[in-house]
């Protein structure tokens, strides 16, 4: 059966879920919270825990990075994703006990890459937002590489090294202390997060619950779902209706969680694939 990946917006880990996806602070990105590494040393949890080192490494990152991957590699981690290939240098280096996650995002999207990085010793890539449910169920046909796939909650589609509402503030001498700001361009409304870096994330949230019932028939090993900027009741409820949903249901599922939300989309999930210009 499927399971559920949950990337948390708390440190309760008090949610119905299969996994819980977390970054730790300085190596991950794109996340709504952040742990240090002795925090994840302390953690007690029933659920299977990813952890994300999702940052484009540099050179000034790479002695931290070495260590923690070291220390991690001394816990029990399901899996650890990376989006810079410094991360695999290393676990191959120290012949490290780490099952890695291939999470470049846009580029995860077809089963001739996912089957390369499984050649170099990667166990999980996590598939890019911008395919199909078509696509990703075919990707799952021919390949032996564990899979996750987004599915649920706002996604990055952009992010930036430069600090863009900073910078935007110092040119026009602004004040404003909010954590997360929004643009809106075109009728569509996205939010932005200013930390480490500067994420822009979609418009809408994701939500893929009908495509779950073909994901579980087609033996997807994970879905990833995102509880930024959703509550922790609304989440849980959420949880609950993936766990229940079936093709019984899944349109009562899928109105409901739009209704609770207000803003949803199924993105690329339900578009056709261009290869070539028409």
């Amino acid at each position: 059966m499927t399971k559920l990946m949950l990337i948390p917006s708390d440190k309760n880990f008090d949610y119905k879920c299969d996994s819980y996806l977390i970054g730790i602070d300085g190596l991950s990105v794109n996340m709504p919270i952040y742990y240090s590494i002795e925090e994840v040393e302390s953690l007690s949890s029933s659920k299977e825990i990813f952890v994300s080192l999702n940052k484009n490494m540099h050179s000034s990152d790479l002695e931290l990075l070495e260590s923690i991957l070291v220390r991690l590699s001394k816990l029990d981690v399901k899996g650890v994703f990376f989006y810079d290939i410094a991360v695999l240098s290393i676990v191959k280096r120290l012949d490290l006990d780490i099952p890695l996650v291939w999470a470049q995002e846009h580029m995860t999207n077809n089963y001739m890459s996912v089957n390369f990085w499984k050649d170099k010793g990667v166990d999980y890539t996590l598939l890019s937002e911008e395919i199909s449910s078509k696509d990703i169920i075919d990707i799952k046909n021919n390949s032996d590489c564990g899979l996750i796939v987004p599915i649920f909650g706002y996604f990055p589609m952009f992010v930036s090294r430069r600090h863009l509402k900073k910078n935007y503030l110092d040119r026009f001498d602004l004040s404003d202390d909010s954590s997360i700001n929004y643009i809106t361009k075109e009728g569509f409304t996205y939010p932005i997060v200013d930390s480490s870096v500067t994420t822009v994330y979609t418009s809408s949230y994701l939500n893929g619950i009908k495509d779950f019932v073909s994901f579980n028939e087609s033996g997807i090993d994970y879905v990833l779902l995102n509880s930024f900027l959703v509550s922790n009741d609304d989440m849980n409820k959420d949880l609950n209706m993936f766990y229940g949903v079936s093709d019984n249901n899944k349109e009562e599922y899928f109105d409901s969680i739009s209704e609770m939300l207000g803003n949803v989309d199924t993105f690329f999930l339900h578009k056709e694939s261009i290869y070539k210009v028409k």
